[in-house]
């Protein structure tokens, strides 16, 4: 499903209108059944419905509040007892909005033009569900004046909140939260998805997320000049049943270092635990004896060592004549930043001639010689946190998680490089410039280690057949839902890095029967986020 910028949109919206005889009326009209058919289905499953009950839509001045208008006629005729609030000119309005004010006014509705913020905060107080239709994805400044009153009281209220397209505050391109935002419990957002509704922090601000196409022709629905896309990764290839180890992926580790015995052992064991067949692991000598008792599957290739304790530069020849025997190379969990061991990562960045994933200190050491990954004729993942793209990039952390999808387009180009950037809800930014956005994950798995076992289910999903691209994709959507299972098992506090390694199999086991449905029903899934007003 693509993933829409505000003005992709709104292109989208005037070629439907322009070029496929779609009018605009429509296109509003479909967009408040579809929110009202959410509202119907969500208010009769919490057993409150909808005849009866009071319900408070809050409309701004442009199209955003035209929507809001059809949600309240539709619950006024379905026996709701709705008032409507225009907090914005209603001259102001196109059209289709003040059509759609003048049916809501000739069906006896209740509409308040340019309420006193006590009579809003009063009504709320009463009602039984709040539909907020105030700004929509134009947002561009901080929500000031009686606009943020109100939206502090929608989330000082005890209702569910209804958002239409966006919760109002929150940038639609960015997902900032412009001043105040409102805390939905269900957002419909309609055409496609914005930008908005996936990054955070306005991400957090959705609730469950619903999307309707409000009559798109498909070929606004796949336009191809929208690059950014929710990742939903293909299957796996079926495993053989006649397969050997050498047949399901022998991945090399090239990791450790004498204070960092957890991220090797995690990224070799998540290759086997993740449904690879070999894992090779290249470390400091005098790791190898305790980092046996702890991952005694792997098979260990002890390399020379500095004087402390990590990755010599003599043993560049030896991991170079052994990578010959692989099909994939992790390369930095671990491996720390002593000056030798740096050199060491960019000269086999520079001379291996398989596909390989950088992470940790081997994006640092890379960092230094952007070269070396811009001259590697096999693909190469990068897999930094907003922190190491920082060093990758020579930007500072707060620009990149101001705006992240922009800045990994021009990284990933660049480089030509496939750069996942981790964080809730990873990025994967491809050369092309298309952008993947992952739904899986949560923030226990915000913990040492995790990244470490992110490296080995990529490569085993590489081992099980698929191509680099994908084996990212599915990796990074495997891996997630991992964190996912343990969370829910025992609880988001208190994960580690073990937790989704012991989960990995399951997880895997579940993608495998349960492909084709990665929201769950078809819609997005639920976003796992703090109860609405929490900060």
């Amino acid at each position: 499903m693509k993933i829409t910028t505000t003005q992709e949109i709104a292109d989208l919206d005037r070629r439907a209108v322009q070029e496929h005889g779609i009018p605009d009326q429509l296109l509003m009209e479909n967009a408040g059944v579809a929110a009202f058919d959410v509202i119907h289905r969500e208010q009769a499953a919490s057993g409150s419905g909808i005849e009866g009950c009071d319900f408070v839509v809050l409309c701004g001045g442009g199209n955003n509040g035209g929507d809001g208008f059809v949600v309240a006629r539709e619950l006024l005729s379905t026996g709701a007892r709705v008032r409507t609030f225009i907090l914005g000119d209603p001259e102001a309005y196109g059209d289709s909005a003040r059509a759609n004010l003048e049916m809501l006014r000739e069906a006896g509705a209740d509409v308040t033009v340019d309420p006193e913020v006590t009579e809003v905060e009063g009504a709320l107080d009463a009602c039984d569900a709040v539909v907020d239709a105030l700004f929509g994805t134009g947002i561009s400044r901080k929500v000031g004046g009686k606009y943020r009153v109100v939206i502090e009281a929608v989330n000082a209220s005890a209702c569910p909140v209804y958002s239409l397209d966006i919760p109002s505050g929150v940038n639609g391109d960015t997902g900032a939260v412009m001043g105040e935002a409102v805390w939905a419990d269900h957002t419909i957002t309609f055409g496609l998805p914005k930008r908005g509704n996936f990054l955070y922090p306005g991400a957090e601000r959705c609730g469950r997320l619903w999307v309707s196409h409000i009559s798109y022709p498909r070929e606004l629905v796949e336009a191809e000049h929208v690059l950014v896309e929710v990742s939903a990764p293909p299957p796996l290839p079926p495993r053989r049943v006649d397969g050997h180890k050498g047949t399901f992926g022998d991945a090399l580790f090239i990791a450790g270092a004498r204070a960092y015995f957890g991220a090797p052992a995690f990224a070799a064991l998540s290759h086997l635990k993740a449904g690879g067949g070999y894992a090779r692991l290249a470390a400091p000598a005098s790791l190898v004896p305790s980092l046996g008792t702890i991952a005694p599957e792997v098979v260990f290739a002890p390399q020379a060592e500095t004087p402390a304790g990590t990755l010599s530069r003599d043993a560049g020849d030896v991991i170079l004549a052994l990578s010959s025997r692989c099909d994939f190379v992790v390369m930095g969990p671990g491996v720390s930043l002593n000056e030798e061991t740096q050199e060491l990562i960019r000269r086999l960045a520079r001379e291996l001639a398989l596909p390989v994933l950088i992470d940790g200190d081997g994006i640092t050491a890379v960092a230094e010689d952007l070269e070396v990954i811009r001259g590697r004729e096999a693909p190469t993942v990068l897999t930094p946190h907003a922190g190491e793209m920082s060093r990758l990039i020579g930007r500072p952390t707060a620009d990149i998680l101001a705006d992240p999808i922009p800045v990994l387009q021009d990284a990933a180009h660049d480089l030509g490089a496939i750069i996942v950037l981790k964080g809730a809800h990873s990025l994967i930014g491809l050369p092309d410039r298309r952008v993947f956005v992952n739904t899986t994950g949560n923030s226990g798995m915000a913990t040492a280690g995790s990244g470490d076992v992110l490296t080995g289910t990529v490569s085993a999903m590489y081992g099980l057949g698929l191509g680099v691209e994908d084996a990212v994709r599915v990796g990074l959507f495997v891996h997630g839902l991992a964190g996912d299972l343990a969370a829910e098992a025992i609880g988001a506090d208190g994960m580690t890095a073990q937790d989704v390694l012991r989960w990995l199999p399951e997880a895997v086991r579940r993608y495998r029967e349960g492909y084709g449905h990665p929201w769950g029903g078809g819609l997005p899934g639920e976003s796992l986020h703090p109860t609405k007003g929490s900060s």
